[in-house]
């Protein structure tokens, strides 16, 4: 049989391969998972939305081919709208924004579009397997940048060696963050702009979880640092802001050249997302909120995090995202901690080091509870946690 092209040697194992294999094991008994582990919006897309793709789908115009240049305009001006009401931000919609079919799908195909054999890219660690991942596949190489505690799960930006700042051509960054929950101030983002101006580099923000946010924070945009437009581009998507993961549809804004490249990538892979989708995506930015279903993530975050603190467990309480990153009790590596909530208090959580070395220690709990009402998942699976006596 035909080999697969080298480039696939370069993605890594499934380092959540066990506790998948165990999860199966435990359903497959008839047991009661609580799944803390998908990122995925368990709440359904708000009913307008999906109303709205009704109508336009009834559109046969909808039906064709999206040939506009970077994707359905009216989607693209009711985003740049929006960005321009929620961070002061005036964009153009014909130079500076981009469709994208989910921003996964943009964060993979930037990296193809700007690394070489030998190139380097920036790269947090722990992060979202995106950004590693297709850096090696485009034949290039990754200078990691530890996310720690101590500096807030921000990189030191500082501390990068000259000589491989000069060496790399992208700064990922994702605020706020998958897997730690972290957030950023608009002053780390002007240091990542003058970091990126003298070293020449492409700042490339994950901003996915950007409207994801509770007790009355909210998250800048790398794009509000005055000149961040001449070397930042910035990623947001539909699926975290309205619960519309399987919807696949995302935009990609800033810096003109950047949103060209990507662009001549995107229109020889693919076609665009269909018009319909772009429509109703259009038309929830311009008039809805996810209002509830924040409340319902708030609800069940303070019971997680309260409920665990009063076991002894010292985790975080995040301000952004929909994750708590929470560090292994007493020093015990994530994997085998993992494998023990999982079989021993019917609890699934993922091991941090599944994102990375610096990930290890810790384990990465999701808000987003299938079955789960009103928080009462999230009671149950502390009192299963204090009930296995995991904790000691």
């Amino acid at each position: 049989m035909v080999q697969p092209a080298r480039r696939m040697q370069q993605i890594p194992p499934y380092l959540f391969g066990e506790i998948a294999r165990l999860k199966a094991k435990a359903l497959a008994e008839g047991k009661d998972l609580i799944d803390l582990g998908i990122g995925d919006p368990d709440q359904p897309t708000p009913a307008p939305i999906v109303q709205a793709l009704c109508e336009a789908a009834a559109d046969p115009r909808t039906h064709r081919y999206d040939e506009t240049p970077a994707g359905e305009p009216e989607l693209l001006e009711a985003f740049c709208e929006w960005f321009a009401r929620r961070f002061g931000v005036e964009l153009d919609p014909a130079t500076q924004a981009l469709l994208l079919i989910g921003s996964k799908e943009g964060l993979a195909h930037l990296a193809w579009a700007y690394i070489d054999p030998g190139d380097a890219a920036l790269i947090p660690d722990p992060a979202y397997t995106v950004y590693r991942v297709n850096t090696l596949m485009a034949g290039g190489r990754v200078i990691p940048m530890p996310l720690l505690a101590q500096n807030g799960f921000l990189p030191d930006l500082a501390s990068v060696p000259s000589e491989e700042a000069h060496r790399a051509k992208l700064l990922w960054l994702n605020y706020p963050n998958n897997p730690t929950g972290a957030t950023a101030t608009l002053e780390f983002y002007q240091q990542a702009v003058e970091f990126c101006r003298e070293h020449n580099l492409l700042l490339v923000n994950d901003a996915a979880y950007s409207e994801v946010s509770f007790d009355g924070y909210r998250a800048p945009s790398v794009l509000q640092v005055p000149g961040a437009l001449d070397v930042a581009l910035e990623f947001h998507s539909f699926s975290k802001m309205y619960n519309m993961t399987g919807w696949r549809i995302g935009v990609a804004v800033g810096n003109t050249q950047a949103i060209a490249a990507l662009n001549k990538l995107k229109s020889n892979i693919d076609s665009k997302q269909f018009p319909a989708i772009s429509r109703a995506a259009a038309f929830a930015i311009r008039n809805l909120d996810n209002r509830p279903t924040l409340e319902l993530l708030q609800v069940r975050r303070d019971i997680l995090v309260n409920g665990l603190r009063a076991l002894g467990w010292d985790v975080p309480c995040p301000q952004a995202t929909f994750y708590i990153w929470a560090p292994v009790p007493n020093g015990q590596k994530s994997i085998p901690f993992a494998g023990r909530l999982l079989e021993e208090a019917g609890v699934l959580v993922i091991p941090g080091i599944g994102y990375g070395e610096h990930g290890e220690g810790y384990v990465r709990m999701s808000l987003t509870v299938m079955g789960d009402r009103r928080g009462e998942r999230c009671a149950e699976a502390v009192e299963r946690i204090r009930a296995s006596g995991i904790l000691g």
